[in-house]
């Protein structure tokens, strides 16, 4: 069965500055514990803010290293899911369930891509 991975994107500058709720929390939790026991949900976290964060760039044969936070970045990875389902249009409803737990005041973007096999 394909493997997807769900890229989380998040604009920082809109995300609560308190976080997910508990309520959300709440509903994320058996969210994923559905997908766990369904063997769709192989792995999934959030990431810390770009303010913890480094970035690491090539470009002309050298090397730089930035320190976050990334001022000129408006969206951000804030998460990932590693899903495994029989395929795309699957990984979709479930990236889609995920979304529809978010409270309406998160903007929240979920990229849904193939892992190359082989």
């Amino acid at each position: 069965m394909p493997r997807f991975l769900a890229l989380i994107r998040i604009d920082e500058n809109d995300a609560p500055a308190e976080g997910p709720s508990p309520e959300l929390m709440r509903r994320m939790g058996e969210l994923m514990e559905e997908m766990t026991k369904a063997g769709v949900l192989l792995d999934t976290s959030g990431l810390t803010p770009t303010a913890q964060g480094t970035r690491v760039h090539y470009e002309g044969g050298r090397l730089s290293v930035t320190d976050g936070p990334f001022t000129e970045t408006k969206e951000v990875i804030g998460g990932y899911s590693m899903l495994q389902t029989k395929d795309r249009a699957e990984a979709v409803e479930w990236t889609k369930r995920f979304l529809k737990v978010h409270e309406a005041h998160w903007t929240v973007t979920c990229e849904v891509r193939e892992l190359m096999e082989g």
